[in-house]
Formats: C-alpha cells, sequence, structure tokens
C-alpha cells in the first residue's frame, strides 16, 4: 500500500520460526504487528517497540479485533502446536488448535481485505515413503495428526483464494535448525525437542545420547 512500509501481522511471532521471521522483515523496513500467546513463544524474542498482541489463535474474537484495528499487506501464520509424537497422543487437540486456530485467522484475513497469507505447513504431509528429496508432486498423505492437520488448513486456503482472493503461499518443511545470524535470536524450546541442536547438545555431552529407533531402515546399519 502507498504511503507507508509494507505492514505484516505474524501470527506466533514469538516462536522460533516466527521471531527469525519477524527479524527479517523489519531488517526489510517492514512494520510488524505479533499475535501470540506465549505458550511456547517469549516476549524476549521480540525487538524492542514490536507490538504483541497476547492472544491464541482459538479465539476468534481476538484475532478479528487483531485484524480490524490496522490493515495489513499480508499475515503470515506460524501459530500452532507442531510436535508429531505429540499429536498421536492428543489428535482432538492438534485438529482443534491447528484448523481451528488457522480458520479463525483466514477468515479473519478475507474479511478485512488482507490481500495475501504465509502458512507454515509441514512436511509431514508426505508419506514415510516419499522419494528424497520429496518432490513438491509427492502425493500428500500425512503420517501424524499434526501432518493432516496441516493439510486441512491447504485445503482451506485453496478454497479461500479460488473463492475470495485470498494469494497464499505454504512453507512446506520439516527440522528447522540454526540462528540469527547477528545472534539476535536462536532456538529456545523448554524442553529442546527439535532433532538438530539436541543431536548437537547430544555430542557436547549436556543431555542424554538420542534413542534411535528401529532397525530395518534402508541405511548401511539399519537404523534411522
Amino acid at each position: 500500500m502507498p504511503g507507508h512500509p509494507p505492514r505484516y501481522l505474524v501470527t506466533g511471532g514469538a516462536g522460533y520460526v516466527g521471531s527469525h521471521t519477524v527479524l527479517a522483515l523489519l531488517d526489510a523496513g517492514a512494520e510488524v504487528v505479533v499475535l501470540d500467546d506465549l505458550s511456547s513463544g517469549h516476549r524476549a524474542a521480540l525487538p524492542a517497540g514490536v507490538k504483541l498482541i497476547i492472544a491464541n489463535v482459538t479465539d476468534a474474537a481476538a484475532v478479528r479485533a487483531a485484524l480490524d484495528a490496522t490493515r495489513y499487506d499480508a499475515v503470515l501464520h506460524f501459530a500452532s502446536l507442531s510436535l508429531v509424537g505429540e499429536s498421536m497422543a492428543r489428535p482432538f487437540d492438534y485438529f482443534r488448535q491447528n484448523v481451528l486456530g488457522a480458520l479463525n485467522v483466514i477468515e479473519a484475513a478475507v474479511a478485512t481485505g488482507v490481500p495475501k497469507f504465509v502458512f507454515s505447513s509441514t512436511a509431514n504431509l508426505f508419506s514415510a515413503a516419499a522419494p528424497a528429496p520429496i518432490p513438491e508432486t509427492a502425493t500428500v498423505e500425512p503420517g501424524s495428526p499434526y501432518g493432516e492437520s496441516k493439510a486441512m488448513i491447504e485445503r482451506v486456503l485453496f478454497w479461500a483464494d479460488r473463492l475470495h482472493g485470498l494469494r497464499s503461499a505454504c512453507l512446506r518443511y520439516f527440522n528447522a535448525a540454526g540462528a540469527d545470524p547477528a545472534g539476535r535470536a536462536g532456538e529456545d524450546h523448554r524442553p529442546e525437542t527439535h532433532l538438530i541442536p539436541a543431536a548437537i547438545d547430544a555430542a557436547l555431552g549436556r543431555r542424554q545420547p538420542l534413542s534411535v529407533f528401529g532397525t530395518d531402515y534402508p541405511t548401511h546399519d539399519g537404523t534411522c
């Protein structure tokens, strides 16, 4: 929009990937507002001056109020439950939080005229039998309720585009790792559940060795 820097609402912006996205947007000269319930994110991950709205995306009224408050050039949606194993034990929690939460954000974005939407999806959309590297044409066959919840949201976005013109991009990735090159932010999960930092901590003796399961994988020693 002419007359001001681009404005973005980042849900889950106090979390790991979200906070790094906030830094990148600020570095590009954008204005950023973050909506996060701080259940796994941290206020300290946000630079001074970034407005933080403390709310859960399942609160439709709070989401709509955040989008009514100003006009955004895009919404970037990172707020979700994200542990594959946990989703197998708590499937309904994952469907409720992820699908209902995203639906609230997408519906409010359409209602307030937001033109673009970036969605943090997952490579867990794809079957374990998919070739590596996984091509974009691989069959969507989620391996968990977590992956299924993301697949459902992608379909909501398909129809939001087709019926309302909300252009969207879905980030299908997994095992995000690393930190801001300037040292402003890094991983801060409590407890740490991500594979790569857990492996590094195990190698450095800062945690117990990793547990590796299975003996029938197509690798030289049969393990995953």
